[in-house]
């Protein structure tokens, strides 16, 4: 098993081409994706692979996820600079219709959301335009989608727009900060009672590190140690590597769109080297 896991980030809209646009990106991507004969798969399955409680066929496989859990993902919205923006969701929809629902059987999308509603109102205002396009109304409407799992990003994101200190008197702005016992069950635990009650009955079961930052104590202590409390079975960095059964369930690889790859050319090269 070599699955390369791409992720996306809705938000990220400077402008309407693949460069500068993860909507566009990512409908590229997809048709990509099916072009090379790659079978897109729930990351749900990868996880139930690497711990071992399913052995499915993995091979030619990739996972799609999104991060922070804007309206973006769900619905169609009309950006102020750039206009009518097509949500992930409706992407989807898109590459079903233009290429039939046996193209990709499994087609599925995991997005990690942010728990706690005053940090996300806090985010729309301080960090985008102050539209509500940090809302939950849409995460049982995705979850019973069925392509669409709705995942933990933790209460805050510890987003550095927020009051400062954090819970604990976490200084604000980086999740290595998330060290001990009583800030990680504010970030994570937290989230996901938050998440369950309205996405009910579906459950979060994954975690995904905010801006990538695999703290220690995370990895390696409250995450393997404390399941009863979190709900946890993995957890998501960045790694640019694919998983396989061998990697650190606390912490499986992905790629990040613009970060990783900018263009179809060079997304063409990682999918190619890991199948």
């Amino acid at each position: 098993m070599r699955v390369p896991v791409l992720a996306y980030h809705a938000i990220n809209i400077s402008g309407n081409d693949y460069a500068s646009n993860d909507h566009v990106a990512f409908a590229a991507d997809l048709r990509l994706i099916d072009d090379l004969g790659l079978r897109i798969v729930p990351l749900q399955w990868v996880v139930d692979q690497v711990n071992g409680i399913a052995d499915r066929d993995l091979s030619r496989c990739v996972a799609l996820t999104c991060d922070d859990g804007s309206a973006f993902d769900y619905f169609d919205l009309d950006h102020p600079t750039h206009g009518m923006q097509r949500s992930l969701y409706h992407g989807m929809l898109d590459f079903i219709a233009e290429r039939g629902a046996d193209a990709q059987p499994d087609l599925h999308l995991t997005a990690f959301v942010i728990a706690s509603p005053q940090a996300r109102q806090q985010i729309d205002v301080s960090c985008l335009v102050g539209r509500g396009w940090m809302g939950d109304d849409w995460w049982r409407q995705a979850a019973e989608s069925g392509l669409i799992a709705i995942e933990n990003h933790s209460w805050d994101h510890n987003h550095p727009c927020l009051p400062s200190p954090g819970i604990d008197g976490m200084p604000r702005g980086s999740f290595l900060d998330v060290d001990n016992h009583t800030r990680a069950d504010a970030e994570i635990a937290a989230a996901t009672r938050f998440i369950n009650e309205r996405i009910a009955p579906q459950q979060t079961r994954i975690f995904c590190y905010p801006f990538s930052h695999v703290a220690d104590y995370l990895r390696a202590e409250y995450l393997p140690n404390f399941a009863v409390a979190h709900g946890m079975q993995a957890a998501m960095g960045d790694g640019a590597t694919p998983v396989t059964r061998s990697s650190d369930r606390w912490n499986l690889p992905r790629y990040i769109c613009g970060w990783h790859w900018k263009s179809t050319e060079a997304l063409r090269e990682i999918l190619q080297a890991s199948s």
